[in-house]
């Protein structure tokens, strides 16, 4: 480039220099965790919202207050996600929506991703790349928000929606977490240098080209105009009109496998729930293609059968963790061998029932764990994807009663990385949920079992586990989580403190967690453990068990409301792992 004056020269050196030290900045300053903070809790009978961003939730809780039910305020609280959270909230995932209705039945809207018509069994045997246009499946976020909204809602769709458009077009501050979820991405090298990904950093890099910090302002004109697009024309546009024309032309352009045929073919599901009883208790969880429903009751029977004594002094004792890992060890063999989208494949009618949990505790010593291989059965196992623990979970009661749990995801974090150009939304990198390699399951994690691999159409399988209890017919608990496949465990866990070891809500929230998934045939302890599991590790060795060093310092983040059955009184616990935010209602319009 030939520079025409000294004061061009000096201009571009100091470009330059600008560079050279926002790169340094990146490499020398690695994101920094936020700390450790108290659940969030919240309290009222009116109504609550429990969400992963204050924003959403304030949202959540405005249209309640404005006469919406629970499940308008899930509309706007989850396209809310998509401006404020965008690692996990989306309009381009999918995921399952659990609404109780006052004295009816309780139902699972299921909106998962589906595998476009071109995919086939061996789509992605010899893919490496996860975050690549051809990783997204059939969205179906938007087509379940709708349906829900067409079944019970009872605002316009405009109105829940609109909130969304203002928060993206004049754009919010960034707190803590999402800074720091923001630079865990932008500081990856590929990222930072991947033209592919050229439009995720104009969209959600800082103008700058430094690290985001708290208080500072992010806006989205990009995402505003599909919102706004949204609103006005309605959830047609995303699958007939000109955001399907958006999606399309991006998939063409990127070598992705979707197609306007594909998005003209998606529908939702409504399907009868999971359900099962613990104690005086009824469980309703989400069916297949979700596993966390029946993964969940089944580990619980597992736990209620073998009642490991409770220690009110402790938070966790060797005893209730053994149980707990030799139920999860048991639950996720199951998962493997036999769970993936009913609409393909046949599911033995005995998985998940109170007789085979009987049969599977049956095979549980007090004192020594069971080898994992042990529990193959015809599952052949080679020597050699581990589902991503990014997705998003909101919980929402109304002040009659009306209660959903609702569990939706991008997949991994910030989902396949690619930005729709000219729509500002991020796209799913859910093809990774199937299984890819027919036949190959290893010790490490991979599973290749029939029942989740890959057809056009199929949905993939899915730990998510937004979960409803009932007591004498009234809901008394909704909780979910996000995790990957530590989600089913964590939801585990904190139904059994508070419907099994008499711990309150937030008590559960805030105890730290475990994970076992068959294989790896390893515990993995949550880092920020208060050194509880440090304490307990010599013993659950000498039983046999294989712990490691904590994979992540944090598990999931779980958005849970308990209500009181009697006086209605709502108790709303935010996780303190990633920033939630737990608000009540303090007076309802009529509308």
């Amino acid at each position: 480039m030939r520079i025409n004056s000294g004061k061009h020269a000096w201009l571009w050196l100091i470009g330059f220099w600008n560079l050279l030290c926002c790169a340094a900045t990146w490499a020398q300053e690695p994101p920094q965790l936020p700390a450790r903070t108290p659940v969030q809790i919240a309290r009222g009978t009116q109504g609550m919202v429990v969400a992963q961003t204050p924003l959403a939730a304030d949202i959540g809780r405005d249209i309640l207050e404005a006469g919406g039910n629970a499940v308008d305020a899930t509309v706007a609280v989850a396209i809310a996600l998509t401006v404020t959270w965008p690692e996990a909230g989306n309009i381009a995932g999918g995921g399952f929506m659990m609404v109780a209705p006052p004295g009816k039945d309780v139902v699972c809207i299921e909106y998962r991703e589906k595998a476009p018509a071109s995919a086939h069994v061996h789509s992605f045997s010899k893919w490496e790349n996860h975050y690549h246009a051809r990783m997204a499946g059939v969205p179906g976020t938007i087509a379940g928000l709708a349906e829900a909204h067409r079944l019970y809602g009872s605002l316009p769709w405009r109105v829940l929606v609109e909130p969304s458009v203002a928060l993206a077009e004049q754009g919010f501050i960034v707190d803590d977490y999402l800074a720091y979820s923001l630079n865990s991405l932008l500081v990856k090298k590929s990222v930072r240098e991947d033209e592919r990904y050229a439009e995720l950093r104009r969209v959600l890099g800082h103008p700058d080209g430094k690290p985001w910090q708290a208080g500072e302002r992010l806006q989205q004109p990009d995402l505003a105009r599909t919102l706004r697009c949204l609103a006005e024309q309605g959830p047609e546009a995303f699958y007939l009109g000109s955001i399907a024309q958006l999606i399309v032309a991006e998939m063409e352009q990127g070598e992705g496998l979707i197609t306007a045929e594909d998005l003209r073919d998606y529908s939702p599901v409504v399907r009868k729930p999971i359900s099962g009883t613990i104690g005086p208790y009824t469980l309703y969880g989400a069916p297949p293609p979700c596993s966390g429903g029946i993964t969940v009751l089944q580990q619980l029977r597992i736990i209620e059968m073998l009642r490991p004594v409770n220690d009110p002094a402790r938070l966790w004792t060797a005893d209730q963790v053994h149980v707990m890992v030799e139920a999860m060890r048991r639950g996720f063999r199951e998962r493997a061998a036999h769970l993936g989208d009913a609409d393909f494949i046949e599911i033995p009618p005995h998985i998940g029932t109170a007789e085979e949990a009987r049969r599977l505790a049956e095979t549980i010593h007090p004192e020594r764990a069971t080898p994992s291989a042990e529990l193959a059965g015809g599952i052949p196992l080679s020597d050699g994807p581990y589902e991503s623990l990014e997705t998003t979970h909101f919980s929402i009661i109304d002040a009659d009663g009306m209660g959903v749990s609702n569990t939706y995801t991008l997949e991994e974090s910030f989902g396949s990385r690619i930005v729709v150009r000219g729509g500002g939304f991020l796209l799913n990198n859910e093809m990774g949920d199937f299984n890819w390699y027919p036949g190959y399951t290893n010790r490490e994690g991979k599973i290749g079992t029939p029942a989740n691999q890959i057809q056009p159409g199929k949905r993939m399988l899915s730990s998510q586990s937004p979960t409803i209890v009932k007591r004498d017919g009234r809901v008394v608990l909704l909780v979910g989580s996000p995790g990957g496949r530590t989600i089913i465990n964590t939801v585990t866990e904190i139904l059994a403190q508070t419907l099994l070891f008499g711990r309150s809500l937030p008590e559960a929230i805030d105890a730290p967690r475990f994970h076992h998934q068959w294989f790896p045939d390893v515990i993995r302890f949550e880092g920020d453990d208060l050194g509880i599991f440090r304490e307990m590790t010599p013993e659950l060795i000498r039983r046999g068990h294989t712990v490691a060093q904590p994979r992540t310092l944090r598990q999931g983040s779980a958005h849970a409301i308990a209500i009181d059955p009697d006086t209605a009184a709502a108790t709303g616990a935010a996780d303190w792992r990633r920033g939630g935010a737990a608000r009540a209602v303090h007076s309802v319009q009529t509308p």
